[in-house]
């Protein structure tokens, strides 16, 4: 089949935001995917390329103000960037105008609808949905998405999280009671608004941890650890602690555990090799050689994600690393990956590049 003949059109409902502009810069070279409509409240009538002007010439599609209804019945894929809360109000009328969806809030990441609620503090008016819904993390669940209509793109910190974890939770190499996730972001992770917080002058020098005990993320990194390691959702909790650095675009997870008591050859080599044979047929898991540690300058820009680990025979602890792109893996460019899955395009189309975005 030739590529224009299979040629799909998405529209992003929020597509102003940091997400957004990744999830355009992806979709602008992308050979199976055209815009339809890219939303926005704020910069409806202007030219998409007038609010970011490296799109000159690539994309100057006029941002829209549309009912949600009229963007989702000629559209093939609508992707909401969208606050928690809202997405759980409009996606249902996405799907009900007959187009798939990829939704970037919170509000379908959970399988257990006590766990959202608690910890979103919201009532979810749609909650027949999260059974419904496929976690867009294609290494895990790629056979799910392939027909899949409703996809929740995961978290950045839980997706830079849950790769480091997979081959160790699936395979009970770990004590599952004891794992500490240590995690930084790039202030682009905070969103596209004017606050105080994230200011040049606040952020630049800086390095802060923040929401300490309660951060949401929490609740989603252990739901899905339970369900990898074949347990309940919310069986295995977990120690988390996210951290804001200076720079703009880039996520690192320190995670440290326990061996488990059945996995007696333990070792750094060891722990390399579990990496390289559970993702050795993935496009964008990089396991990285020897000794070498992730770094967040070599995946910026693109839907790659480096681990690797050691482990400390002084403590007997694993230590395991991992780094992302928290706007490239960590959200826009891991959703085109899960987009490639939804319609049958081989998932690195469009995006087998290290180009640097925002």
């Amino acid at each position: 089949m030739a590529v224009e003949e299979s040629v799909k059109y998405v529209s992003i409902i929020g597509s102003t935001g940091y997400v957004g502009a990744e999830l355009v810069r992806g979709f602008a070279g992308h050979p199976c995917f055209r815009f339809r409509h890219l939303t926005s409240q704020t910069f409806a009538g202007k030219p998409y390329s007038e609010i970011y002007p490296e799109f000159r010439g690539i994309v100057d599609v006029v941002c829209e103000d549309l009912p949600y209804e009229e963007v989702a019945k000629d559209s093939d894929l609508v992707i909401t960037a969208l606050p928690h809360g809202v997405s759980a109000k409009i996606v249902p009328e996405l799907l009900k105008a007959g187009a798939k969806v990829i939704d970037h809030s919170g509000d379908f990441r959970y399988k257990d609808l006590a766990t959202y609620e608690k910890s979103y503090k919201l009532t979810h008016p749609n909650p027949e949905l999260l059974a419904e819904a496929v976690y867009g993390i294609p290494e895990f669940y790629r056979n799910e998405l392939k027909t899949a209509k409703l996809v929740a793109n995961p978290g950045c910190y839980p997706t830079c999280s849950l790769i480091a974890l997979a081959p160790f939770l699936k395979n009970h190499l770990i004590d599952e009671d004891s794992i500490i996730i240590d995690a930084t972001s790039g202030v682009s992770g905070a969103g596209r608004k004017a606050d105080l917080a994230y200011a040049f002058c606040e952020t630049d020098e800086a390095f802060k941890p923040y929401g300490a005990v309660g951060h949401r993320h929490t609740t989603e990194i252990a739901e899905q650890c339970s369900l990898l390691a074949g347990k309940n959702p919310g069986d295995i909790k977990v120690t988390f602690t996210p951290h804001l650095a200076p720079f703009k675009r880039g996520m690192l997870a320190s995670i440290y555990v326990k061996p488990s008591k059945d996995f007696t050859d333990v070792s750094s080599e060891k722990i390399n090799e579990i990496y390289s044979e559970f993702y050795k047929d993935e496009n964008f898991v990089r396991v990285l050689p020897g000794k070498t540690l992730p770094d967040v300058k070599a995946v910026a820009g693109s839907n790659y994600i480096d681990i690797n680990g050691v482990f400390d025979p002084d403590t007997g602890m694993i230590k395991l690393f991992s780094a992302q792109d928290n706007l490239g893996k960590g959200a826009a460019l891991q959703a085109i990956q899960a987009a490639n899955a939804m319609f049958g395009f081989d998932e690195t189309t469009g995006l087998k590049n290290i180009v640097r975005g925002i």
